[in-house]
């Protein structure tokens, strides 16, 4: 039997609490999204940097997601840069809010934004900049890492605020600061992070929940068939048409 010293079940744990303690913060930031598709609005998705913008290309274009997602993608900031110049941006100031600036939500626009550690200043600049716009924040990001990191980090924003100090909605994944969660005895360093794998399953429980929420209101989500499963371009069509012009990354 495989051995991974304990890591699906840590990964299913972290995943059950927030399934448990999470609850009301997923039902009422799905609630946001089903306002916006309510008003026929894109929901905006953002990720502070590294792996994080991972979570952001899933919820993007994905079979049985919702077209209506606007991804502010930046590849300077993302795992397909190159891995010191991403970190060196995601630490520079104002390197987030001029994303921001080029995508142009505005006010009452619903924005996710994800990033676990939640204090880099490519994410606060961001989010203050939505925040300034009147956009309804979504931040999925760790308790942990925002309140156990010291306030004169050097990863920290100079003005040492956390993420959540911006949200309207607030969804803790619960990772622990350092991510990996496995010790393989013979090893200093712990492997298994558990990051993308909860913030990812965070990311379609709000898509649930928001589709949810939208037939109990009388409403069709926009929702993408499979490119690759038979007759999905077809049914997929008329959302690239609707889409297409307002998602900058279709």
């Amino acid at each position: 039997m495989l051995n991974d010293f304990g890591y699906l079940e840590k990964v299913i744990a972290n995943i059950k609490a927030v399934a448990e303690k999470q609850e009301a913060n997923i039902k009422a930031g799905a609630a946001l999204m089903a306002d916006a598709i309510a008003a026929d609005r894109l929901i905006y998705v953002y990720a502070g940097g590294g792996h994080t913008t991972l979570a952001m290309g899933e919820m993007f274009f994905r079979a049985g997601g919702l077209a209506n997602i606007n991804p502010m993608m930046e590849t300077a900031l993302s795992v397909f840069n190159q891995a010191l110049k991403y970190l060196e941006l995601e630490r520079t100031v104002n390197f987030g809010a001029s994303i921001i600036k080029y995508y142009n939500p505005q006010k009452d626009d619903v924005v996710i934004i994800f990033h676990n550690i939640g204090i880099n200043p490519a994410t606060i600049d961001a989010a203050e900049e939505c925040k300034k716009r009147g956009c309804k924040i979504i931040a999925v990001a760790s308790s942990h890492w925002q309140n156990e990191m010291p306030k004169d980090h050097f990863i920290r924003h100079p003005n040492g605020k956390n993420l959540f100090d911006y949200a309207d909605v607030c969804i803790d994944d619960y990772n622990p600061v350092g991510d990996a969660v496995v010790n393989v005895p013979g090893m200093t360093t712990p492997i298994g992070p558990v990051s993308n794998v909860v913030d990812f399953t965070i990311a379609h429980l709000l898509e649930i929940e928001c589709c949810s929420q939208c037939v109990a209101r009388g409403i069709v989500p926009p929702v993408w068939n499979s490119a690759n499963a038979p007759g999905g371009d077809e049914k997929n069509a008329a959302y690239l048409a609707k889409y297409k012009p307002l998602v900058k990354c279709l």
